[in-house]
């Protein structure tokens, strides 16, 4: 069975929550569940608030990794890089609309005092489906 990019796309896609891992200070792994959306680009989109640990660890260390989990024995594992999105920006505006199309709730958030919006833009990924055999399938992102 060939899985490219679109399934991979089409499987980020069925997914709302995700797992994002981040550094602390100290380097110890900090982990934490997150309401998602995904681009056509695999770019990974949620909010957060400015005083939570994942905020502060991605604005000194821009790493993330990201873990998408489900039913059937298939996972991703994901890295990249996180940028804070621009607020009321019209060069972020696209992303943000596009995390507002998956949780119309987003948009109220913007009155929030210390919401922040995040884009993880993927470097690495291996999906994995142990009940098909198992399929192991790495992708690469050209970084520019």
């Amino acid at each position: 069975m060939a899985f490219g990019k679109g399934e991979l796309l089409d499987y980020m896609r069925s997914h709302k929550l995700v797992v994002v891992g981040s550094l602390a200070k100290d380097g110890r792994p900090q982990s934490a569940l997150v309401g998602v959306a995904v681009t056509l680009r695999h770019e990974v989109i949620f909010d957060t608030v400015s005083d939570s640990r994942k905020h502060a660890n991605l604005e000194r260390d821009g790493r993330a990794s990201i873990v998408f989990s489900g039913a059937d024995e298939k996972t991703l594992q994901m890295e990249g890089s996180a940028r804070l999105l621009a607020l009321h920006d019209a060069a972020d505006a696209a992303l943000r609309e596009i995390y507002y199309a998956v949780w119309p709730d987003g948009r109220a958030r913007l009155a929030w005092p210390k919401i922040a919006y995040w884009c993880v833009r993927p470097t690495w990924a291996r999906y994995s489906d142990f009940a098909a055999g198992p399929l192991i399938q790495t992708f690469d992102w050209p970084q520019s």
